[in-house]
């Protein structure tokens, strides 16, 4: 009877070997140098600065990007650009300082990939960490209050309570204050950008009209010094 081992080995070993090809090592020698690309407004993309990165990292410990994508699709196929979700599709370069990416598992809310551009009032972010209900009353996302201190009021009240009113407000003599940990979640959603036009995702091209061009008005001819006059 023949033995099958080493031809089984072999089989296993070109199997592996082409799926480590595939989705390791071409994909990482063809994006794993990737740089900033330069652009109208500076070099894209930017590093987080250091409360934003530090937000990174609270929002992965909290799980976020299980209901939250960070990748929005070529216009045309799923809607994201009709939903508002960035205006054009998003590619490897977008990426680049972030470790790890965090793409997202779903789709339960809205894709954050272009989040900062949609909301920079921290105020209004903050809330929403705390309670999304206080301003969208439907939303299935839960509140993160232990990121906040509910805390009784000593003197003045705190400058960066938050201004919660109704169902959601505090007890009388107590303010809501974001810890740090939510104030760097807020910084890295306010960093969330990724709409600058790159090589791979150029503008579109603008559109033509089909105005006539503006009518250049007539020189009238200036008289030459010391010519004569023709007669009347």
């Amino acid at each position: 009877m023949m033995n099958s081992g080493p031809l089984l080995f072999l089989g296993v070993f070109f199997t592996m070997s082409v799926s480590w090809l595939g989705m390791i090592f071409f994909p990482v020698a063809q994006l794993g140098g990737a740089q900033q690309a330069a652009t109208d407004t500076g070099l894209y993309p930017s590093r987080r600065p250091g409360l934003a990165a530090q937000g990174a990292e609270v929002y992965r410990a909290n799980g976020c990007y299980v209901c939250h994508s960070q990748q929005v699709s070529h216009p045309g196929y799923g809607g994201d650009a009709e939903r508002g979700w960035g205006r054009r599709r998003t590619v490897a370069q977008d990426y680049i300082w972030d470790n790890p990416v965090m793409l997202g598992d779903a789709r339960i809310g809205p894709d954050l990939a272009n989040a900062g551009l949609r909301e920079t009032n921290l105020v209004a972010i903050l809330a929403h960490i705390y309670n999304p209900k206080t301003a969208s009353p439907s939303s299935l996302m839960p509140g993160y209050p232990y990121l906040f201190e509910n805390r009784r009021i000593e003197g003045a009240a705190s400058p960066e309570a938050l201004p919660l009113a109704g169902p959601h407000a505090p007890a009388q003599g107590y303010e809501i204050v974001p810890k740090p940990q939510a104030l760097q979640l807020a910084a890295y959603l306010v960093s969330l950008r990724s709409e600058e036009w790159l090589f791979e995702t150029p503008a579109p091209p603008k559109p033509k009209t089909n105005a006539a061009p503006e009518s250049v008005p007539a020189l009238s001819p200036t008289p030459v010094k010391g010519s004569n006059p023709s007669a009347k």
